[in-house]
């Protein structure tokens, strides 16, 4: 056979990797996806409260210390933000002091003023004791012989001492600070006839009744920090360690380090 007369032969190149039409649609796709999610939540956090808005903006400042107020914003859980120790909720800096001091004796004059708008409350206002320490703000809530949280010998709070609790617990939720819950008695030996039950069982059994009035009114239980039971050993008037004002519930809101 002459050379002219060989066949010829079509050698095809097939090209991988691409699919039918290529790859530069997935990335495309993947651009309009995400700008589309990124557009979803601009929409979302626009229809959000300040304090939402301003924790989102302050979680791209500090992830590290709202990463749990981040959390609680996906949940809903508006009044349980928790951010880290020392961390203020609109700058994402530690709070002086000083600082909170302020912060602490506007809510004082806040929760006073509360109490005075109701009538109910006129003849136990001076009741309430508004205290710093070294540990923070205390607000004692002191027993007299004209008005009295609590039964003798009882951990059940009446209805204005709840009524009040709501009232302070309105104040402090807006406040990071972690919360410790104190009951005290006076020097009375607990008269039940139970040996295994004393001041120290009723004063931290008090103590829970107002922990659970707080929770149930938008206090967070991650901010409870403690509950102590105290009995009769830090009496407030120890020159008459069977006064009446010896028996109290005291709200600790301690300072941010």
């Amino acid at each position: 056979m002459a050379d002219n007369d060989k066949p010829i032969i079509f050698k095809k190149v097939k090209k991988g990797g691409e699919g039918h039409h290529g790859g530069a649609w997935k990335v495309a796709y993947a651009d309009f996806v995400t700008a589309m999610m990124a557009l979803f939540i601009v929409l979302w956090v626009l229809n959000q409260s300040e304090d939402v808005k301003k924790a989102v903006s302050n979680y791209f400042k500090d992830p590290t210390g709202y990463s749990q107020y981040g959390k609680n914003i996906i949940i809903g859980q508006s009044s349980g933000f928790m951010p880290k120790k020392g961390t203020d909720l609109h700058t994402g800096k530690g709070k002086s002091k000083e600082e909170q001091k302020k912060k602490f004796e506007e809510m004082k004059e806040q929760i006073k003023k509360e109490l005075s708008k109701n009538k109910v409350f006129t003849d136990i206002e001076n009741k309430i004791k508004f205290e710093i320490v070294n540990e923070g703000l205390r607000i004692e809530m002191l027993e007299t012989e004209d008005n009295f949280f609590f039964d003798i010998g009882s951990s059940r709070l009446n209805i204005k001492a709840i009524e009040v609790l709501k009232k302070i617990a309105k104040q402090i939720s807006s406040l990071p600070n972690l919360i410790v819950v104190e009951g005290h008695t006076d020097a009375r030996p607990f008269a039940a006839g139970n040996e295994s039950y004393t001041n120290y069982e009723l004063s931290a059994d008090r103590a829970n009744s107002a922990r659970r009035v707080l929770i149930e009114n938008n206090i967070s239980t991650d901010k409870i920090d403690e509950i102590r039971g105290y009995a009769d050993k830090r009496l407030r008037d120890s020159e008459n360690p069977f006064s009446l004002v010896n028996r109290r519930i005291s709200i600790v809101l301690k300072y941010m380090k």
